[in-house]
């Protein structure tokens, strides 16, 4: 049987990544370092994904089992799996890195020539291209030159919302329906492997910044906007119709970049954001708000969810007036359990607005941009009382 090596046991990974590849036919060993969660999963040997949507219907997972992501036997693991994945968010793969390349290097001393992909399913641009770099430089330099033409290392996007809603057995896990999983064609090693849900494609720059995008941009302005508002989930914030204006707002100004950038069917991007503000709406997904809302500082980076599309829509000469609100209600984020909230607010507080924005955003304190993100910081806090 094919087996497969899942980094990352969370919801993501067991909801989403883990339950595809097992309903592909692999054998999925998880590996993470929550040891509570090790010994469930080895204990009882399945879970059940339970899809709530539209239609409601549950998936039991089996075939499973798990190990420390930093052990020996993780490295075992890897050195004879046929696919390794990861869902362990971006500020993580740096310690998920050194496992691999010991897989790596145990795999060629061991002589196994069957071809190895290795995916990054994270919210981030060139994910997996971030994992090799972190990987190659782990390795000696046979293994480094071995890995090519006998492992992969396929960008992806991915998306899927799966809340921590709560379940009564703590394995199983609830999901919406809805999930797409594009991969980069071009980067495999060997022959692609016959996963449902899996879409190998060419374009997948194109496919990674519309999710990221549309997506990500959204749900992290209803998650700000509905923070400030007192709201505790995303679908409650989606209910109130201001906010609801506002993401939609952003999601199509983001849209009319994506369109101009990647010559998107302007009808389908739009019918697409319109899914997207569905699933939102989804009452059974109850996504808390400082969830989706958490780290700040990551989101608010040149080449994530809200400032990047700013700059395309306003390069291209588009509005990018809710995406300034988007922004601005990022920077209000009040989390005292999240590290970068509070690095952020007390950044702000003892640099001034004007050069914590540039500080977080890398753009110029010179560019008029610094002066409309301050300027919709104040408006979204007015719209908000």
């Amino acid at each position: 049987m094919k087996k497969a090596v899942q980094f990352g046991a969370g919801n993501i990974g067991r909801g989403f990544i883990g339950a595809v590849l097992s309903s592909a036919g692999y054998k999925v060993v998880f590996a993470d370092v929550v040891a509570d969660l090790l010994d469930r999963i080895n204990s009882r040997k399945e879970y059940t994904v339970h899809i709530r949507d539209n239609q409601n219907s549950d998936i039991t997972i089996s075939n499973i089992s798990a190990v420390n992501s930093g052990s020996s036997e993780a490295i075992n693991e890897i050195a004879d799996a046929d696919i390794v994945t990861t869902a362990v968010g971006l500020g993580i793969l740096r310690f998920v890195a050194p496992a691999i390349a010991k897989g790596l290097i145990l795999r060629r001393k061991s002589g196994i020539e069957k071809p190895l992909n290795i995916i990054a399913c994270e919210n981030g641009l060139r994910a997996t291209s971030r994992l090799k770099e972190l990987v190659i430089g782990q390795l000696d330099p046979e293994t480094e030159a071995w890995i090519n033409g006998n492992v992969g290392f396929p960008d992806a996007a991915v998306d899927r919302i799966v809340p921590p809603v709560h379940c009564e057995i703590p394995l199983d896990v609830a999901v919406e329906e809805y999930f797409e999983w594009d991969v980069e064609k071009s980067a495999f090693a060997g022959d692609i492997p016959e996963i449902k849900g899996m879409t190998p494609v060419d374009n997948l720059e194109a496919y990674i910044e519309r999710k990221l995008f549309t997506l990500n941009t959204g749900h992290s302005t209803a998650a700000y906007i509905g923070k400030m508002k007192g709201y505790k989930t995303i679908n409650e914030s989606i209910g109130d119709k201001q906010i609801y204006e506002i993401v939609k707002g952003a999601m199509q100004q983001s849209g009319e970049g994506l369109v101009k950038k990647f010559n998107f069917d302007h009808e389908r991007h739009f019918a697409y954001i319109e899914r997207i503000l569905r699933r939102f709406c989804n009452p059974y997904l109850k996504d808390d708000v400082d969830r989706v809302g958490r780290e700040p500082l990551r989101k608010l980076a040149g080449n994530d969810r809200l400032i990047l599309p700013m700059v395309t829509a306003k390069g291209f000469g588009l509005p990018y007036d809710n995406l300034l609100l988007s922004i601005g209600a990022a920077l209000h984020f009040n989390n005292p359990d999240d590290k970068q909230s509070v690095e952020m607010l007390e950044t702000i507080s003892e640099l001034g607005l004007a050069a914590a924005v540039s500080k977080f955003t890398g753009i110029a304190s010179k560019d008029s941009l610094i002066a409309e993100i301050v300027d919709a910081y104040g408006r979204i806090e007015t719209l908000t009382k």
